[in-house]
């Protein structure tokens, strides 16, 4: 176990100081995500510019003050506050998950937006948030170790139970979130990697079984052979071949209840030429606006495939051909490198956090903020399926930026308090 899990607990608070903005933020987190933030909008207004669908780009701005009242709020709330609270709002939010399978609102095909008057959200955004929130608590109680089984069991619960409400929606993506934000948790604690590995090696047999036989015995044969690198004994290697074979046989069955909008974007990600002009259309035409960017790009407002409306509802999923495009090698790189600087900062702050609570918060937001940007900008280029998964910041879509705002709060928070925390090891 890392050295930050030793006798301590968050309980323990030191009495709060003094606000000092010099001593207490990181203006390297600060300036990314307003220069995120100022690109979404920038790459928004020019994804709906002249198309009649102004109110994108209003919203949008909107949402963005909202985002930054949150973040400053979340990150000015006192650490034990946040603490305390951490059951219940994730008690809130699974009432909110179950409440939006009763009585949610449809949208392509998934129930998972939830209507309060003129106010529309989706309460799996809420859910990461609380979840993230309520995992850190229960790793954070004295004892708690991720090689112990019981500990185990009972953060894999803590995921389980959101994760079943958004399947339930359907919302396969956003479930994927969960998943991931689980996976990478477990290893940044210290779970035994044969189970972690067990775990990653699934999905892609799951995958190779959605290819064919062929595909499907020659990702588990191989697999199975890295197995062998754990010298975890005979019992152990038949375990995980029984894991594969399993989730490969299951893959089938997985795809004969999913709808018919989730078969097409399987078969779109699997082989997008094969309907150019119906499935295929969108990732295709995603592909050729990002590559005809060519270094420094089109101009802003000049882009081929944005201006022309070629990719339908460019400013949600596949909002990042509008930097390429219009603004080519250099506005996409730039994209990638902002989210990558503040990605780098969530786990270093993380490894100076001065307790559990804080490193896992933190650790989760880069794991969260990682999974979103890595599979987003693989959907703009043809390598992720299209999943519905938003590219953090930039992307369209109040609920998703209002909570990656309080998530940056969560961040800040943590550094905020690190210096007045008894170090546990670091």
């Amino acid at each position: 176990m890392n050295s930050y899990y030793e006798e301590s607990s968050s309980e323990e608070f030191a009495p709060a100081q003094p606000f000092n903005a010099n001593a207490v933020m990181d203006w390297a987190v600060i300036l990314v995500t307003a220069l995120l933030l100022s690109l979404g909008l920038i790459s928004i207004y020019s994804a709906t510019y002249d198309a009649g669908m102004s109110e994108y780009f209003t919203k949008q701005a909107i949402f963005g003050f909202i985002g930054i009242i949150v973040l400053v709020g979340v990150m000015l709330l006192p650490e034990k506050w946040l603490y305390r609270l951490s059951y219940l709002f994730y008690l809130s939010a699974i009432l909110l998950l179950i409440a939006v399978i009763v009585i949610g609102k449809t949208v392509y095909g998934s129930k998972s937006w939830l209507s309060l008057g003129p106010i529309t959200f989706q309460p799996s955004e809420l859910g990461k948030f609380a979840t993230l929130l309520a995992v850190a608590k229960y790793m954070s109680s004295k004892g708690a170790d991720v090689r112990n089984i019981r500990d185990l069991s009972i953060i894999f619960l803590l995921f389980a139970i959101p994760i079943a409400l958004i399947m339930m929606e359907p919302d396969f993506g956003s479930a994927s979130v969960y998943a991931t934000m689980m996976l990478g948790i477990f290893f940044w604690a210290g779970a035994d990697l044969f189970f972690l590995f067990l775990i990653t090696g699934a999905p892609f047999v799951a995958i190779a079984g959605f290819i064919g036989k062929d595909w499907f015995f020659g990702v588990a044969g191989l697999l199975t052979a890295i197995s062998l690198l754990f010298k975890r004994g005979i019992l152990m290697i038949i375990l995980s071949a029984s894991v594969f074979v399993f989730v490969g046989f299951s893959s089938n069955y997985v795809y004969s209840v999913l709808k018919p909008h989730q078969k097409s974007r399987i078969q779109t990600f699997l082989n997008p030429d094969n309907d150019p002009r119906g499935k295929g259309y969108h990732v295709i035409q995603s592909i050729m606006a990002v590559g005809s960017g060519g270094v420094t790009g089109k101009g802003f407002l000049q882009g081929t495939q944005t201006q022309l409306r070629y990719i339908p509802k460019q400013w949600t999923d596949f909002i990042f051909c509008v930097p390429t495009e219009e603004f080519g090698f250099v506005g996409g790189l730039s994209v990638i490198g902002l989210l990558g600087l503040l990605i780098f900062q969530c786990i270093t702050i993380a490894r100076q956090a001065g307790n559990v609570f804080g490193s896992v918060l933190s650790a989760g937001v880069g794991l969260l903020l990682f999974y979103h940007s890595m599979v987003n900008i693989g959907m703009a280029i043809g390598l992720f399926p299209v999943m519905g998964i938003p590219l953090p910041f930039l992307s369209a879509g109040g609920s998703a930026l209002v909570m990656n705002m309080a998530l940056v709060g969560l961040v800040l928070n943590v550094y905020r308090n690190r210096r007045r925390i008894k170090k546990t090891g670091y």
